[in-house]
């Protein structure tokens, strides 16, 4: 793969499958593997069977287990702690936003995210 400017691996988590179309889009057209999922459920298995993703962007608001909670679960494992992890909001909380920073997230992005978000967190992913 020549510039290695790509084959970055993210796991795109979110409930909302029009959301996650969107989001996966931006991120495979700024050249990203793109594993998309419906539930932090979902993503901690593919995180089990592939721990080396460089980057989770989430969705904030979900079922069960909301985008802090993954947080929390992947900065607590001693294997995982290294991946960025990015939470999507569609609201803009600012408590919910410093909550998020002060567990260890890369970035909060409201929705709708666009491709300059995305472009923004280039240079943040561990390769």
């Amino acid at each position: 793969m020549g510039s290695g400017d790509c084959e970055l691996h993210v796991l795109a988590v979110d409930d909302s499958s029009v959301d996650r179309a969107v989001i996966a889009r931006i991120l495979r057209n700024s050249k990203y593997r793109v594993t998309a999922v419906d539930s932090a459920e979902r993503a901690l298995e593919v995180l089990e069977m592939e721990p080396n993703v460089n980057m989770i962007i989430t969705d904030y608001c979900m079922p069960e287990m909301n985008g802090y909670e993954l947080l929390r679960r992947v900065k607590g494992s001693r294997d995982l702690r290294e991946i960025p992890v990015v939470i999507m909001s569609s609201e803009y909380i600012p408590n919910r936003i410093t909550r998020c920073m002060e567990e260890g997230a890369e970035d909060f992005l409201i929705k709708p995210v666009r491709p300059s978000d995305v472009s923004r967190l280039c240079g943040r992913l561990r390769n």
